[in-house]
């Protein structure tokens, strides 16, 4: 290669080199401010959902636990462990929810307990079904009403569970206490086994049909379903209990249970939560609510639960939101980690529209000025030595004008600009060269002859 083109070579790596330089000079700082409001727009993104939750159910032998593994399995696919607590009803369940060590996030608990918890830390995420009130009483006895009950033995339901609290209430109503009769509190299953072996007369049970219980006793010979003929009546005392009209056979029809049209109560049982439970978990939680209750039973109607109503917590505003609009956008259609994940980071589209969309406009212009101003501030140096625009100074510094040009013109010869910028360069060099010629023209002629 020729020393010409080796020199060549050279220039315009170092002519790279510069280019190069420079758009760092205004990429950077753009880099910068962008890295800068991505951090702090990340301390406002909210905290990744935890990926262990825990759930009271009450008895294990009761339905509420029966449940709680189906939401288990639901959670699980989703990479949520959900862990099942026993407790003896849903009275221990408020007091686990209520814990600050070693309780819960969400529990069962039945309707019309809100009014024992004075805790504005805990929401209701929608009511899930009926729980009707069981009576069986073992046959031989003549029972038409609850106040043909006092005197014998009653099992009411396990102590701190829900069933202990609204029989209690009710036999009360009918003039019942332990002083008049024998109270038994046992669990669920145990006052199964006691009525059947015929240990007490009348057992209790807050609960849906499909307890193992409930099926043992409504398939046993020795005992009797019977209804309350005042249903109706303890409603209107008790707002949160509802009426339950079953009718004859629905349970089993081939059997025939029950034998008779019955009237029970019912209360409902709500998922409850604590008020600091994810709000992502919140709507997982209503999606596997939804997906478990869904079907109903014979005394709900197909989708009629999980419901917004016969609460008896303040229901969580994002459960209201599920209730309203359904799953979030984002959960329909993807994983929910990744939902998840693209939701917490939206928040981070500010930095985008805030500083980096107007950024990435200026740039350009930003870039084309610095660029443009490495050539057109050499003209300010150019009028300087132009005779047209110095005439007085002209008559008698021509020949300075000149050594002045000379060094503008080595001066300009190391500036470096893009190829897209390279016209304004040449012009810059050739307003040089004509700029000369005039100073030359003009020391000829002041030279004598």
């Amino acid at each position: 290669m020729s020393v010409f083109g080796k020199k060549l070579g050279r220039r315009l790596e170092r002519k790279e080199k510069l280019t190069r330089r420079e758009m760092l000079k205004v990429f950077l700082p753009t880099a910068a401010l962008t890295i800068i409001g991505f951090i702090i727009a990340f301390q406002f993104v909210d905290p990744a959902p935890p990926r262990t939750i825990s759930i009271a159910c009450g008895a294990s032998d009761g339905a509420n636990c029966i449940f709680a593994e189906d939401y288990r399995e639901f959670m699980a696919k989703e990479g949520i462990t959900l862990n099942i607590k026993t407790s003896a009803g849903a009275l221990e369940n408020l007091e686990l929810l209520q814990r600050e060590n070693d309780g819960v996030d969400v529990a069962f608990v039945q309707g019309g307990l809100g009014t024992l918890v004075h805790d504005k830390k805990i929401m209701s995420l929608g009511s899930l079904f009926f729980e009707p009130l069981w009576i069986f009483h073992r046959n031989g006895l003549l029972i038409d009403r609850t106040t043909d009950m006092k005197g014998m033995t009653l099992a009411v339901g396990e102590e701190g569970s829900g069933t202990r609290i609204l029989t209690m209430h009710l036999l009360k109503l009918n003039g019942i206490n332990a002083e008049n009769s024998s109270i038994v509190s046992v669990g669920y299953q145990r006052a199964a086994d006691m009525l059947a072996a015929g240990e007490v007369d009348v057992a209790f049970f807050v609960s849906t049909h499909h307890a193992p219980y409930v099926i043992q006793l409504i398939d046993s010979r020795s005992v009797n379903l019977i209804g309350m003929p005042r249903a109706e009546g303890y409603t209107f005392v008790y707002p949160h209990l509802y009426l339950l009209k079953v009718p004859e056979g629905v349970i089993d029809f081939e059997a025939n249970i029950p034998a008779r049209n019955l009237s029970l109560v019912a209360s409902t049982t709500e998922l409850v939560a604590t008020t600091d439970l994810h709000p992502a978990l919140v709507n997982l939680l209503m999606q596997a609510s939804a997906e478990v209750h869904k079907s109903g039973t014979e005394f709900e109607r197909q989708e009629e639960f999980p419901s917004p109503l016969y609460l008896g917590f303040k229901l969580s505003e994002d459960a209201e939101q599920y209730f309203d609009n359904g799953p979030p956008f984002l959960q329909r259609y993807l994983p929910f980690w990744v939902a998840n994940f693209i939701s917490r980071m939206k928040v981070m589209l500010l930095p985008l529209i805030v500083i980096f969309f107007p950024l990435f406009k200026i740039i350009p212009p930003l870039y084309a000025w610095r660029t443009r101003r490495k050539i057109y501030r050499w003209y300010s140096e150019l009028d300087a030595v132009d005779p047209d625009l110095n005439r007085e100074e002209a008559a008698e510094s021509l020949q300075e004008f000149l050594v002045k040009l000379d060094e503008i013109e080595e001066k300009v010869c190391n500036v470096t600009v893009p190829p897209s910028y390279s016209e304004g360069l040449y012009a810059l060099r050739l307003h040089i060269g004509m700029l000369r010629e005039k100073l030359r023209h003009g020391v000829e002629n002041d030279s004598p002859p």
